[in-house]
């Protein structure tokens, strides 16, 4: 196949844009969104964890370069 010609798609591959099926999806992309966000929410309590440790991580370093 050449780099001009696309794929035909069939009409199984379409079945996703019939309207009985967009409540599903649209559920499946609200729980997607619902894990994502509370993914984001982790990560954030993870970064401000992290910043507390390399800033008591710096204390400590000072700490001993001074002794």
């Amino acid at each position: 196949m050449s780099q001009l010609q696309r794929p035909q798609t069939s009409t199984s591959s379409r079945l996703s844009t019939l309207p009985s099926q967009k409540p599903r999806q649209l559920s499946h992309l609200h729980a997607q969104l619902a894990q994502l966000t509370a993914n984001v929410s982790d990560l954030e309590n993870l970064l401000r964890m992290t910043a507390v440790q390399a800033e008591s991580m710096r204390g400590l370093g000072g700490y001993a370069s001074g002794m």
